[in-house]
């Protein structure tokens, strides 16, 4: 008690003597692995021809869906909706589409360069504004008569708020490095922050028990919610690979790839109807909280839901309804980032506050000290 204690890591940060994956001495023979992504953001796969990835210097093989023999879906929540490699239609760009391996990192990453690729294009719906797809199950949290409370109210405005995403830009890209064992066994080593997750989705895209799939998280270099299920996609393929080629595999992609193919913090738009009185109490709100999520359901629908937990911050609405419009675009994935959709409940509390000391000339402090939580009732 009341001592102070070293992190265990300090000292190693510090001094840059920490060892992160990409650090691990690599096993003799061991191969690397880059995944070829889309260039459109909807569309049939007409032809894939990777005759000149295959033959480029130094590539061993390729993979694409027809090479996974188990399940082709790196869902968090498994609804089969979320593919290793795109099998037939892709649904964002920079899917990706197939992984090349091959004797060093550089030669894998210029060999996917290669892949000719005939698409058919279908429309793409890129914003939650034209999306028409629920996702997930929306939820509405609802107090009181709104309606009539909004109609009674001596002020009442109307808005939308829009709130941007933002890329997770973890210091460590993704990483994994995996390595076949005796029978079924695989060890991957990874830089997650959900490590019993991968070694279940790696299991079933290998098709094999999940006891035999073994996950070592040495340390990450930032994740902030990015690696709880973005780390699936790249243990997965390089897991797949180990297994195909029987020797030790790395898949660590540029920033650049990461970017592309990892997803982010859900963007939201949220349309509010305030009724409130002259000294500024908020007497009813209706909100819908629009989120665009991307192609697949990923964990949008809890994020989603907890947006709308968050959406009254501190503050005590007598009448109240919210509701979540979590939709599918094609896009990537957005998934979990730090506040798991708090932090745009909470922005559209505070817009709302704003408004209505907009709306009546006083000081937006007063107006949240008048709408706090407290008091009988309240």
């Amino acid at each position: 008690m009341h001592r102070i204690h070293r992190h265990d890591s300090a000292a190693k940060h510090v001094t840059g003597r920490a060892i992160y994956a990409d650090d691990i001495v690599e096993p003799a023979g061991a191969l690397h692995a880059c995944l070829g992504l889309s260039t459109v953001a909807h569309a049939e796969i007409v032809e894939m021809d990777l005759s000149a990835v295959r033959n480029a210097p130094g590539v061993v093989g390729v993979l694409t869906a027809a090479d996974i023999p188990g399940d082709n879906d790196i869902s968090p929540v498994g609804a089969g909706d979320d593919p290793v490699f795109a099998d037939r239609v892709v649904s964002f760009y920079g899917q990706p589409m197939f992984a090349v391996v091959a004797g060093t990192r550089a030669e894998a990453r210029k060999a996917a360069r290669l892949a000719g690729i005939a698409y058919e294009q279908r429309p793409a719906i890129i914003d939650a504004d034209d999306a028409v797809d629920i996702l997930s199950e929306p939820l509405t949290l609802e107090r009181g008569d709104v309606e009539a409370a909004l109609r009674a109210a001596p002020r009442r405005l109307q808005g939308t708020l829009r709130v941007g995403g933002q890329d997770h830009f973890y210091l460590e890209s993704h990483i994994a490095l995996a390595a076949p064992g005796e029978d079924d066994e695989i060890r991957v080593v990874s830089s997650t922050q959900h490590p019993s997750e991968v070694q279940h989705v790696v299991a079933h895209v290998l098709g094999v028990p999940s006891n035999a799939v073994t996950v070592t998280v040495r340390r990450m270099g930032g994740a902030f919610g990015g690696k709880e299920s973005q780390s699936n996609l790249f243990a997965a393929v390089a897991a797949l690979a180990a297994r195909k080629f029987g020797r030790a595999v790395k898949l660590r992609p540029d920033r650049d790839d990461d970017m592309t193919a990892t997803g982010k913090r859900h963007d939201f738009r949220v349309d509010y109807d305030v009724g409130f009185d002259d000294e500024g109490r908020i007497l009813a709100v209706d909100s819908v909280l629009t989120a665009r999520c991307g192609f697949s359901v990923d964990l949008s629908g809890a994020v989603s839901d907890r947006a709308l937990f968050h959406a009254d911050n501190a503050y005590f609405f007598p009448a109240v309804r919210l509701r979540s419009r979590p939709m599918r675009t094609n896009t990537v994935s957005n998934t979990a980032f730090r506040g798991f959709g708090s932090p745009q409940g909470v922005m559209a509390a505070e817009r709302v506050i704003e408004e209505v000391a907009y709306g009546t000339g006083r000081s937006p402090l007063d107006i949240r000290k008048a709408n706090f939580y407290g008091g009988p009732g309240r």
